[in-house]
């Protein structure tokens, strides 16, 4: 497992702010907000990133029967804070066999986003098909939230995209298959204003999804 911070584009290395760059830097990339290294899921490490997060940290809750939460990344540093972050959960599909659901909030230009959903980045923007009614919606914090396909992933998932609390949301299934979940209009919670019951959730396996 990864012990060391890398670009949320890529996952190439980074180099820390010092004496010639006051901020996070990737040969590739340039600039960029650090992904940290993923750790095994639990409700502590999970409570670490909600603290620190700048943007939502989405979970659906209540979870769909029988999954459970597999893991959580976030970019950003201990000075700028989570700028963006990824939370995954994994339970059975609704056409049996294992499903996984990973959903990320965002701040523009991050990428972290466009690195899980296998698509050129930073942003869904390009490849968002928003000149028809949206493909799904979900409540996010209470509000209704619309979510378009976003063409060009691998064919082995299906990726929707939208705009919540004036931040990127993705929705990233797999298989494809599983997007059937994404019809049931889920209940997004921001885990940073989630109460005591968070200390209930149940935990599986890490997903090697977020290690990609």
């Amino acid at each position: 497992m990864r012990g060391e911070p890398s670009c949320p584009k890529c996952g190439g290395r980074v180099r820390a702010p010092g004496l010639f760059a006051d901020s996070w830097q990737c040969d590739v990339h340039g600039t960029v907000h650090p992904l940290q290294p993923v750790v095994p899921p639990s409700v502590e490490g999970l409570g670490v990133v909600v603290h620190r997060a700048q943007v939502p940290v989405w979970m659906p809750w209540p979870l769909p029967v029988g999954w459970l939460f597999s893991g959580v990344a976030a970019a950003g540093d201990d000075r700028s804070g989570g700028r963006a972050t990824a939370v995954a959960c994994s339970g059975p599909g609704p056409f049996g066999g294992p499903g996984e659901l990973m959903l990320i909030a965002e701040e523009l230009g991050v990428g972290l986003g466009a690195r899980y959903a296998g698509i050129d980045g930073p942003d869904p923007g390009p490849n968002m098909c928003v000149n028809t009614p949206p493909h799904a919606k979900v409540l996010a914090a209470g509000r209704p939230t619309a979510l378009w396909h976003v063409s060009g992933a691998p064919d082995d998932r299906v990726v929707f995209a939208g705009e919540a609390r004036g931040l990127w949301l993705w929705a990233i299934v797999w298989p494809e298959e599983s997007g059937l979940l994404m019809y049931d209009e889920l209940v997004l919670t921001d885990l940073r204003d989630a109460g005591a019951e968070v200390d209930l959730l149940p935990c599986g396996a890490l997903t090697p999804r977020l290690l990609a």
